[in-house]
């Protein structure tokens, strides 16, 4: 069943030209990612499981989304040059994962998702200065906008600065150390690897933490995590085939459609009204780190 599905829906995106495939495909991946971060709060608030056991069996429905790939192509889908990088990056991704799951269960998703936007602004300061990467003017002028689009998010000073807020700003922290490895880890391997290795190293390391405040899910409470699995596992998938199939100046901007989709669900299902400074601040740190991406992504080409 899971290969016919497959197939159908592989065959209905080939007919689609490379460009609106790669948008679809990215406005797909927000849409999962925004779900993924209503789901967990809905788990918590409603269903009451602590944020470390909602994200143990991300990982572990995650996982068992990916067995028709195991299926499939058996255990060449963890061939790999570089184990070493898929380890570093998987403990980097189990603090940030703990840290941001048990954030979202306690922050407006809006909020959440704008600033989830500061992850691409950490990684170009550890760009600087672990790679030696030089602080063009440009650069440093899209950072201080950036930061200042977190200030205006978080006003400190102004309001009190919540615990949520700043988990969320710990854990993407960690996460720019992932994505550096992440971006050397493109050149050889493949997303689908990339993603089998995620889920492997997860489940159990996120196994021992959950033991501590484990409480058995009733039937409810195994679909909302099997359907954070599936959205998770199948979100970061698109994203990736989403930048391969076209250019980062492309497919980029539609990212910010992810505070929209969080925008949508906190109201509907949660009853949120985001603040007028969450769009306005959101909106600075994701310009911002649209431009840094977008102007790496041209450094890269042949004469850029």
């Amino acid at each position: 069943m899971w290969d016919r599905a497959g197939q159908a829906v592989q065959a209905a995106l080939s007919s689609i030209p490379p460009l609106p495939r790669a948008m679809l495909l990215m406005v797909f991946s927000t849409m999962c990612f925004s779900s993924q971060h209503a789901l967990i709060r809905y788990a918590s608030t409603q269903l009451g499981y602590h944020g470390f056991e909602i994200t143990f069996f991300r990982n572990f429905f995650g996982l068992l989304t990916l067995a028709p790939v195991f299926w499939q192509h058996g255990l060449a889908v963890f061939q790999t040059t570089v184990p070493h990088l898929h380890a570093a990056r998987g403990a980097l991704q189990v603090a940030t994962m703990l840290m941001f799951f048990y954030a979202v269960t306690i922050t407006p998703l809006a909020l959440t998702s704008a600033l989830s936007f500061t992850g691409p602004l950490f990684a170009s300061v550890l760009a600087v200065l672990l790679l030696r990467e030089r602080p063009h003017l440009r650069r440093i002028v899209a950072l201080v906008a950036g930061f200042a689009g977190a200030l205006i998010l978080l006003r400190p000073g102004a309001v009190p600065v919540g615990l949520g807020p700043l988990l969320i700003l710990g854990s993407t922290f960690i996460w720019s150390f992932a994505m550096l490895i992440i971006k050397v880890m493109t050149r050889t391997e493949s997303p689908v690897t990339m993603t089998a290795y995620m889920s492997a190293i997860l489940m159990p390391a996120t196994l021992l933490p959950a033991l501590f405040v484990w409480r058995w899910p009733d039937l409810q409470a195994y679909v909302v995590f099997f359907g954070l699995g599936l959205v998770g596992t199948v979100g970061h998938l698109a994203f990736a085939q989403a930048f391969k199939l076209a250019d980062t100046t492309a497919v980029l901007p539609l990212d910010f459609t992810r505070l929209v989709w969080a925008s949508l669900f906190g109201y509907f299902i949660f009853a949120e009204i985001p603040q007028l400074w969450t769009w306005v601040g959101g909106s600075v740190i994701f310009a911002a780190a649209t431009y840094l991406s977008i102007q790496e992504a041209r450094a890269k080409r042949p004469g850029g």
